[in-house]
Formats: structure tokens, C-alpha cells, sequence
């Protein structure tokens, strides 16, 4: 720590790292997927940086095996860098879903990760896990 002052540097990871960063609010638009046919959800993702630094950051959204992002519901897993989220701002994202052929009735739950990194993408200061539940009907 005193080589931080040495250089002018604050150090602020310890204030980052005792709270949640993120505030995270999430939409369904329609709100329900269809079972036994292809249809499509868009997941509406809010994320607001709650704390009094500007954060380099990432979403990363996690789908069961019956959904996907695309039609094909290859891939299973997405993230998004929004670069650097300002304090106080809030930024908008839209994951489109797709149900498959494979997808019984029932609630399946998506994972959603904000991340603050610190220098790249590479190393991580803190995060933030939702879980959503989307319902197929």
C-alpha cells in the first residue's frame, strides 16, 4: 500500500471490493419462450456501475443445453465488454434467446455474470452473479 503513495498512486481496490459494483435489472420481451418449436426472447439487460469509480467491464450470460443465442442453439455461452462504464451510468444490453426442439415445458435459468476488471480483461476486481428465470411454455 505505502507504494502506491510513493508514487501518487490511491489504491482502490479494497473500497471496490467490499460492496457490489453493479446493479443489475433484467426484462423478458415477449416473457415466455414456446416447447416443441423454434421461437425467440429478448433478454433486456440493464447494468448501472454503483460505485464512485469508472470500471472496466464485461457481461457474461450462461444458457442451459435446451436454449440458445442463435437458431441452431450452438453456442451456449456470450460475453459482452462494454469497455469503461462511468460512475452512476447505466448501459443497456439485448441477448437474444432461442428455444429448440428439445425444450420441455418448464423454467430454465440463465446465468448472468457482471464483471469489473482492473488493467484488461484478463484480470478481475470483482463480480456480480444473477440468475434468470425464463418460462417455455
Amino acid at each position: 500500500m505505502g507504494i502506491f503513495n510513493l508514487f501518487g498512486k490511491k489504491d482502490v481496490s479494497s473500497e471496490l471490493t467490499k460492496s457490489s459494483p453493479f446493479k443489475i435489472s433484467t426484462e423478458w420481451v415477449p416473457y415466455k419462450l414456446y416447447a416443441s418449436r423454434k421461437s425467440s426472447s429478448t433478454l433486456i439487460v440493464r447494468i448501472k456501475n454503483m460505485t464512485n469509480e469508472t470500471l472496466l467491464t464485461s457481461v457474461v450470460a450462461e444458457l442451459p443445453k435446451q436454449l440458445g443465442f442463435e437458431q441452431v442453439a450452438l453456442t451456449k455461452e456470450r460475453e459482452l465488454r462494454l469497455g469503461e462504464l462511468p460512475s452512476e451510468e447505466e448501459r443497456e444490453l439485448k441477448f437474444e434467446v432461442f428455444s429448440t426442439m428439445n425444450a420441455d415445458p418448464g423454467e430454465y435459468t440463465l446465468n448472468l455474470t457482471a464483471i469489473a476488471h482492473y488493467r484488461d480483461y484478463g484480470h478481475v476486481l470483482n463480480a456480480v452473479k444473477k440468475r434468470v428465470i425464463v418460462e417455455v411454455v
